[in-house]
């Protein structure tokens, strides 16, 4: 069974710092597709960070100069590093990973971890 576990997500002021990380069971994320997206109360679910088979690494808007997607394959976790946080990064943030071997569907998701960014 896949399980991907988000972690690092907590308080902090505007213009502080976060690492999130994503740590998965039953999966290799190697070079696979991955994601981080995030969903704010009231808001449309948004794709802040995705790295694709072959490295290409796209932001988006909101967050780009701001956070930072990479991964560990030796320790195969998933890492958002977010810095200059802003009031409006507050959402849950979570990683998706390639279910489709290759096929970069990012059907494979954690439950979350809650950022709130205060003023």
């Amino acid at each position: 069974e896949v399980q991907l576990v988000e972690s690092g997500g907590g308080s902090v002021q505007a213009g502080g710092s976060l690492k999130l990380s994503c740590a998965a069971s039953g999966y290799r994320f190697g070079s696979y597709c991955v994601a981080w997206f995030r969903q704010a109360p009231e808001k449309e679910r948004e794709r802040v960070a995705f790295s694709d088979s072959d490295g290409r690494i796209t932001y988006a808007d909101s967050v780009k100069g701001r956070f930072t997607i990479s991964r560990d394959n030796v320790k195969n976790i998933l890492y958002l590093q977010m810095i200059s946080l802003k009031p409006e990064d507050t959402a849950v943030y979570y990683c998706a990973a390639d279910a489709g071997e290759g096929s970069c569907y990012l059907g494979y998701e954690g439950r979350g971890t809650q950022v709130n960014v205060t003023s």
